[in-house]
């Protein structure tokens, strides 16, 4: 039995089996979340997501060293690693990159497999984070398998995404075709020094524009205001430089580059994850983000829970029963599962 107090005081092995036990989903690592969950919201829940290549676990590596010894954070990072399609196995090797880490009592890092979860996420992965939370950690990082345009699911999770190109990796519009403009709080540009990184800069800095126009008015409450984006520079909050003192909701992604093997432009990157977090916190957003996480997590988590409900009610024989019918096309799969949840619910035999 795992004891609770234990991973609320932050002592190691409980907290790993406790992690174990939620990776599983068995009953006891639910009851302990139940229980763990008054505890938790504190966390900076930092998510870093990009193409595969680009140096992610590289970067997540630096910016722990850099909190380590700039302000002494207890650091978690959850690396989730893609589960193969044929084997279910997966390699968990991103602690090989995050060798600099080992032995510093500050800092966790748990690797897990998807499990076949889309978007790079597995849907124990909130669990995990809760966890972690709860056990007083003060940033905890997750950094995605890079799955593409399935990534949307870190921006659900995450208080602060970090999106990370690279040049050489391609096409530059393929940044905007996954949608990073949407998902991405800080844009960062690893690998700068690799030949490219101007063309890589100048195509993310040109989409953003036309995604953010450099001044756009639009009605708030019911008023017209500006997002100063035109205004000057000792006329803008200097909390961001996508904030205006006319308006705090408007977050413009910045622009990062490092290089994460010798940490260049870590400490830049770190000083505009903790100019995020202050705008979050001024604006509200903190607060919605919250929200909206939390309602993701229960809205999985309810799909789970009636699904399981349908399998208990439903015998595995009237499914393939009725999936014969449809592969024989007699049968559309809109009529399967209308005539599956009628038999469900009673309403035929």
């Amino acid at each position: 039995m795992i004891q609770i107090s234990s991973v609320l005081e932050g002592n190691r092995l409980a907290l790993a089996r406790l992690l174990t036990q939620v990776e599983n989903n068995s009953p006891e690592g639910r009851a302990a979340l139940a229980e763990l969950f008054p505890h938790t919201g504190k966390s900076h829940l930092i998510g870093v997501t990009g193409a595969p290549g680009t140096g992610k676990s590289s970067l997540v590596n630096q910016l722990a060293l850099h909190y380590r010894k700039q302000d002494n954070k207890r650091i978690a990072i959850v690396a989730v690693d893609p589960s193969s399609p044929f084997t279910g196995g997966a390699v968990l090797g991103d602690r090989v990159r995050m060798r600099d880490l080992s032995g510093d009592a500050g800092v966790f890092i748990r690797s897990m497999a998807t499990r076949g979860s889309l978007g790079g996420l597995a849907q124990t992965t909130a669990g995990m984070v809760q966890v972690f939370d709860a056990a007083g950690f003060d940033i905890i990082m997750i950094e995605t398998v890079g799955a593409g345009q399935s990534e949307v699911d870190i921006a659900r999770l995450a208080h602060t995404t970090l999106v990370v190109e690279a040049p050489g990796m391609g096409d530059d519009i393929q940044a905007i075709k996954a949608g990073i403009l949407e998902i991405a709080d800080i844009l960062v540009i690893n690998k700068a020094d690799r030949p490219g990184i101007e063309n890589t800069e100048k195509a993310l800095r040109s989409m953003l524009e036309l995604a953010h126009p450099t001044e756009r008015v639009f009605k708030h409450h019911g008023t017209y205001i500006s997002d100063g984006q035109g205004l000057k520079d000792n006329e803008r909050d200097p909390l961001s430089p996508a904030i205006a003192q006319g308006d705090i909701s408007f977050w413009l992604p910045p622009i990062q580059q490092t290089v994460s093997i010798d940490g260049k432009g870590i400490a830049e990157l770190a000083e505009h994850i903790a100019k995020h977090a202050a705008h979050l916190r001024i604006s509200g957003g903190w607060a919605a983000r919250e929200r909206t996480r939390l309602g993701s997590e229960m809205e999985a988590l309810l799909q789970e829970a009636l699904m399981s409900q349908f399998r208990e009610k439903v015998s595995g024989q009237k499914i393939d029963q009725i999936m014969s019918q449809v592969f024989e096309r007699n049968l559309s799969p809109w009529d399967a599962v209308r005539h599956l949840m009628d038999n469900n619910n009673g309403r035929a035999k």
